[in-house]
């Protein structure tokens, strides 16, 4: 049986390389990617908690906490999709449209 501590510092290691790799990323594909993989720390460490406590409203929180994801990647790589049409980059510096000139 594997500790629950064990699983708890993975979820901040896999945490801590999204943060990190969303701060540092300038493409935001890389951007999207980098929250999921923060979201899907949240659910190794929602699911390890449900487990020790044998509680399953943790399993069905991370379940919503995917669903969730999913819906807003779709949406995500929609704005991408018709941002890349109109600006042909996906780099973050070229989007300036709210800013004055």
């Amino acid at each position: 049986m594997v500790p629950l501590s064990y699983y708890l510092i993975l979820s901040v290691i896999v945490f801590f390389i999204g943060a990190f790799s969303f701060l540092t990323r300038r493409n935001l594909i890389m951007m999207f990617l980098s929250i999921e993989i923060m979201l899907n720390s949240v659910n190794i460490s929602l699911v390890a908690l449900s487990h020790y406590m044998q509680d399953i409203r943790g399993h069905i929180l991370a379940l919503f906490v995917i669903a969730l994801a999913g819906g807003a990647v779709a949406v995500g790589l929609i704005i991408l999709v018709l941002a890349y049409r109109n600006r042909k980059t996906i780099k973050l510096e070229d989007f300036n449209l709210l800013r004055e000139e």
